[in-house]
């Protein structure tokens, strides 16, 4: 039988042969009396071969750095290869068996490399030591019989009224009451004799108490919470050993299977180059600094651009990129504020009337509707961020803004303004509502800019489902060669404008030459001066002449520059031969109309 030497004082047993009450380690952390006394009872007895000193690491406390001392004391542990219950539960018979089932049957892993990590840890670890002999902690509530071993029958006392009065006593003072005078007599009753029983004063391993927390958050809870088990659980690659492994043995153990659906583990936050953040290098970033400068959003747009899944670095620089990532974004919400104004329903135009453009960007929106709800689903938030931002800025910003602006500030009521403001309309829903669970202020911040009110919140409203005749292969194949057409239109007025031959797109006419005559009608059944910005544009399937601008990547399609003929229209800024032929001095046709009808 293995006995136990050192008491929690550093010191050998009193009523130990020859050593006992000898201090390994004095008071002081310093060295003892006790190696020398056991040395030279060696030396008495003749069983010293050698004596001599070496220089190791011994281990320390990390909190107070002091030594340690290995001690060997009885503990309390819970079985893992013991059956469970009346053994008939199908998720197994012992609580590894029921660990391991849920594991592999009833938990998504993100990552997955997550599952093979716990799967092992759990396949060969020994019984769980739930006790421990500190100070502090919430003690085991357990009474054992005196002159009993643990493996005699009635060493524990199993009484429902002793356990009932312990839980109203905690209840109503906390687990100091375990340790308060008279606690044993209290709690044993009448029924029992107090000098026949020993109250244990060891405490439970913390672990157990974090992994107990999935019983009071959600299983105990009167709320009408459907089945105790949470939906994630999310925490550093740290806790396979920690959070995440203590949860899951508890559980089964009192449930039958794992407390949790999906575990979510993330990386450990290294500085700009990588390195381990310590306080002695100076490398830290505290969150609140970074809030105090940037905003909370940043923080969270950070996290929502990294791969989690892995450490992930931060930085000052690191931290511009984001902010900039942030401030177009914020960009376009502005953008669509300022265009959605006064917007009513009698103004909303149905989807199939709309023009080929504004079918294109519900089609986009079809698109991202289902990466963004997959990816949320698979906590792939940078997947998310990286959609939405990219459909932001590339083809909003970067192209349909830019397209309509024009319809949007000089068009009267007509379909394209109108459809236009519609299109902004089911864009506003479904950016603020996707953006929501990442950039929480920003989104609720824009959302009570169009919707003030006390009963108004972004995160209180459900992201609108999108009509799956929204999605158009043939139009978004269309609309891929027009855009890569408008491409090589830009590039060729760049030159222009660069070379300072124009000031603005709108200045000029060019005429594209298209060998494809698939691509020539697509361009010609739009208003492709339009899309590209350009106060007209001629449309030839006639070959290029050598001096024609073209890009190597995109063949077939040659660009001529030429310049707008007439005058500029002082509401539109077009350049078109019939400025100032109108009843509106120095505005073309069309704004001429619009003004009418103002």
């Amino acid at each position: 039988m293995i006995t136990y030497n050192v008491m929690d004082d550093g010191g050998f047993r009193a009523d130990l042969p020859f050593f006992g009450g000898k201090y390994i380690l004095n008071r002081k952390g310093g060295e003892g009396d006790a190696n020398k006394t056991v040395i030279d009872k060696l030396v008495e007895v003749g069983g010293l071969l050698a004596r001599g000193k070496i220089k190791h690491s011994y281990p320390h406390s990390w909190r107070s750095k002091a030594p340690i001392i290995y001690r060997t004391t009885p503990q309390w542990f819970a079985a893992v290869d013991r059956a469970v219950g009346d053994g008939q539960d199908e998720m197994g018979t012992t609580v590894r068996e029921r660990a391991l089932r849920s594991i592999d049957e009833l938990v998504k892993w993100t990552p997955q490399k997550g599952r093979n990590r716990l799967y092992s840890m759990i396949e060969s670890r020994p019984d769980w030591v739930l006790s421990r002999q500190r100070a502090w902690g919430v003690p085991l509530t357990c009474f054992v019989k005196k002159g009993l071993l643990p493996t005699d029958e009635g060493f524990i006392l199993r009484d429902d009224a002793v356990n009932a009065r312990i839980v109203a006593a905690f209840e109503a003072e906390g687990a100091d009451a375990w340790y308060a005078t008279g606690a044993k007599e209290r709690f044993l009753g009448d029924g029992y004799t107090a000098d026949d029983w020993e109250q244990v004063f060891d405490v439970l391993d913390v672990w157990f108490d974090s992994g107990s927390t999935h019983a009071f958050v959600l299983r105990d809870r009167k709320d009408g919470t459907e089945d105790g088990i949470a939906d994630v659980y999310m925490e550093g690659t740290d806790q396979h050993r920690g959070w995440f492994h203590s949860s899951l043995l508890q559980a089964c153990g009192t449930t039958g299977r794992a407390p949790y659906r999906n575990v979510v583990t993330h990386g450990f936050t290294l500085d700009g180059k990588g390195n381990k953040m310590s306080k002695s290098l100076g490398n830290t970033i505290v969150p609140e600094e970074i809030i105090k400068q940037y905003g909370a959003d940043i923080l969270r747009l950070w996290v929502a651009q990294t791969d989690y899944t892995s450490d992930q670095r931060i930085g000052p620089e690191i931290l511009k990129g984001t902010a900039d990532s942030y401030r177009r974004l914020r960009n376009t919400m502005r953008y669509m504020l300022g265009s959605l104004h006064d917007f009513s329903e009698d103004q909303r135009v149905d989807a199939a009337d709309m023009p080929e453009l504004e079918q294109w960007v519900l089609h986009r929106l079809a698109e991202l509707d289902h990466q963004v709800r997959s990816g949320y689903q698979a906590f792939d938030f940078n997947g998310v961020w990286q959609a939405i931002f990219t459909f932001a800025t590339v083809d909003l910003s970067a192209f349909y803004f830019d397209v309509r602006k024009d319809a949007l500030y000089c068009d009267g009521d007509t379909l394209n303004a109108r459809a236009a403001r519609t299109v902004l309309d089911i864009l506003f829903h479904r950016l603020t509502t996707w953006l929501a669970p990442i950039l929480v202020f920003t989104m609720e911040e824009v959302w009570l800019e169009r919707f003030p009110g006390e009963q108004s919140s972004v995160h209180l409203t459900d992201i609108p489902d999108t009509p799956a005749d929204w999605l158009n292969e043939p139009l978004a194949a269309k609309w891929t060669k027009i855009r890569q057409a408008r491409r090589v239109v830009t590039a060729a007025l760049e030159i222009q404008r660069i070379d300072k031959v124009i000031g603005a797109s709108l200045e000029a006419n060019p005429v594209v030459h298209l060998r494809d005559v698939e691509v020539l009608a697509a361009l010609k059944s739009v208003n492709f001066a339009d899309v590209c910005i350009t106060s007209d544009i001629a449309l030839s399937g006639d070959p290029a002449p050598d001096e024609a601008f073209r890009m190597p990547e995109v063949e077939g399609i040659s660009v001529v520059f030429e310049k707008a003929e007439g005058d500029k229209c002082q509401r539109c800024w077009k350049i078109l031969p019939d400025v100032g032929r109108h009843s509106h001095a120095g505005v073309c046709g069309r704004c001429d109309a619009a003004l009418d009808g103002v």
